[in-house]
């Protein structure tokens, strides 16, 4: 008995030693791996064919994004696809002897302010150039181009002259005054422009990026509107750049609503778009000369949203350096490698597991930055992120170095999908911030159209009633990605909380472009032409 007991006990013994060898092990492979990379080798990642495999998730959720743009048209609605929406603001621009009856309204109100909304049409033809074939193979493509051109003919009209935009329609204090559906509007449309005695760079040049990015998306489809397209972008960012100055300056009254905190970002973003729209190396030298040593803050990671395009801007020139660097001259070269090294800083910071992981997200994850419209930027990092990991994956780079750590563009698609999947509901309340998607999600969305119903015949002020309604929007504003989750991943479902559930056209942007490119994989084009 007790020799069987002592070959027991030197048996338990070995089983032991093994087991805490195996831990050993495990933690110097785990930390080898921590210290020198997610990858495992420095062998790139196979390039993505054309569409395969729809996750079809993803693609529901695509389709139900696009829909808000419907949602939010102004004019006279051609195949108007919500019920509830009819014909309105055609009177806009009339004062003038112009037509602006087009365009989107801005978020839950019927304002249409030209900075954010020349933000969305920019980020929209971003996201059909980058992923149009993936759009196309879920059949979303032409719902999006017919979105962006109902914004373009709008600031094709609201640019009668070389050095005259209009950048405003409505009064915000006397719209916000009122609480009524866009069809029953009474109030007067006052218009705003910025000109050579008052300037905008930056409305102006955000603009122009709008323009040369609409450009190429509709260069095969239609030519002529693609060159009008182009020669607005052109005479936009000559006035911009003659022209320097805050529009929120020059216009005080907008500084309440989208007060601009600088004009040096969007002169380089609309640089960079004109010359993916043109191949004129001016444009190219104008963001790698002094005025980039001026306004790009290389070095400095940066968040992108309606307000700020450096991030957005070295992502997109980080393009040139990954598949057009043997056709740029070497004068151009090293500023260019400025914007790539910056975009690098950019992603590293959003990547959880880096050495320089921003801690500006909640304790579920989500990059979190402010109260007020919390997954704009939770949503632009995403589709950011997921850009560069498929400019690593076409160009095969196999990694992205964050100080002693490397990771894979896999890492940053994943990242994509953690902020994507969050706001789709995989988050504490269960609920997806996309308005229309999935079983649950916010019912007291803070927008007129939504909340009153379609047969109300109300006035500017006693619609309030149904702001202050207990019951929940009658109408349901499909599409609508809402301002999203406090700090603490709560929200509270309430149409006086503007700051959580109130949506926005730019917010639609960027969601559409991150759906886009989850919904499948495939390589991106190295050339927008």
């Amino acid at each position: 008995m007790g020799e069987k007991s002592k070959s027991k006990g030197g048996c338990c013994g070995w089983f032991i030693a093994f087991v805490v060898l195996a831990v050993v092990v495990g933690a110097i492979v785990f930390t080898v791996k921590k210290k020198f990379g997610h990858s495992g080798s420095d062998k790139a990642a196979p390039v993505p064919g054309p569409p395969g495999a729809v996750d079809q998730k993803y693609a529901t959720a695509l389709k139900t994004s696009l829909q808000f743009f419907d949602v939010q048209k102004s004019g006279k609605l051609v195949n108007n696809k919500i019920p509830w929406r009819g014909d309105s603001g055609l009177k806009d621009g009339s004062q003038a002897n112009l037509d602006l009856t087009k365009g989107l309204y801005d978020a839950g109100d019927h304002m249409k302010f030209g900075l954010p909304l020349a933000y969305t049409a920019t980020v929209l033809s971003w996201a059909i150039l980058e992923y149009g074939d993936q759009m196309d193979h879920v059949g979303q493509l032409d719902s999006a181009q017919d979105s962006l051109k109902w914004i373009t003919d709008y600031l094709i009209n609201a640019h009668p002259s070389a050095d005259v935009l209009y950048i405003q329609v409505g009064d915000p204090v006397a719209d916000h005054k009122c609480w009524e559906r866009p069809e029953e509007m009474t109030e007067a449309r006052p218009l705003t422009q910025v000109n050579a005695s008052h300037p905008g760079s930056d409305v102006a040049a955000e603009t122009a990026a709008a323009m040369a990015s609409a450009s190429l998306v509709f260069k095969k489809s239609d030519s002529s509107y693609s060159s009008t397209l182009l020669k607005h972008a052109k005479q936009l960012f000559t006035f911009a750049d003659k022209n320097r100055g805050y529009y929120s300056e020059s216009i005080p009254d907008v500084q309440t609503y989208y007060n601009s905190s600088g004009y040096g970002d969007e002169l380089l973003w609309a640089a960079s778009w004109l010359y993916h729209a043109t191949g004129d190396d001016s444009y190219l030298e104008f963001v790698t000369g002094q005025d980039g040593e001026d306004y790009a803050e290389w070095g400095s990671p940066t968040w992108f949203s309606w307000d700020n395009k450096h991030a957005g801007t070295q992502v997109l020139l980080a393009r040139l350096s990954f598949f057009k660097a043997k056709g740029i001259s070497d004068s151009y070269g090293s500023g260019l490698q400025s914007y790539k090294e910056t975009a690098e800083v950019v992603m590293c910071s959003l990547l959880p597991d880096s050495p320089s992981a921003t801690k500006s997200r909640t304790e579920n994850g989500l990059i979190w930055v402010t109260e007020w419209n919390a997954l704009q930027h939770a949503v632009a990092s995403a589709f950011l992120a997921v850009i560069y990991s498929d400019y690593m994956l076409t160009s095969r780079t196999p990694n992205l170095k964050c100080d002693s750590d490397s990771f894979t563009p896999s890492d940053l698609r994943d990242f994509a999908k953690s902020q994507a999947d969050y706001v789709l509901g995989k988050n504490p309340m269960d609920m997806s911030f996309l308005v229309g998607y999935g079983d649950k999600f916010p019912q007291f969305v803070h927008h007129r159209g939504a909340s009153i119903p379609a047969d109300a015949k109300t006035g500017c002020s006693d619609g309030f009633k149904w702001l202050e309604s207990s019951d929940p929007n009658p109408n349901v504003a499909t599409g609508a990605l809402v301002g999203g989750p406090f700090k603490n991943d709560t929200f509270i479902d309430s149409r006086n909380n503007t700051m959580q559930t109130e949506p926005s056209t730019y917010n639609s942007a960027v969601i559409v472009g991150l759906l886009s490119s989850l919904v499948t994989t495939s390589s991106v084009v190295q050339s927008f032409t």
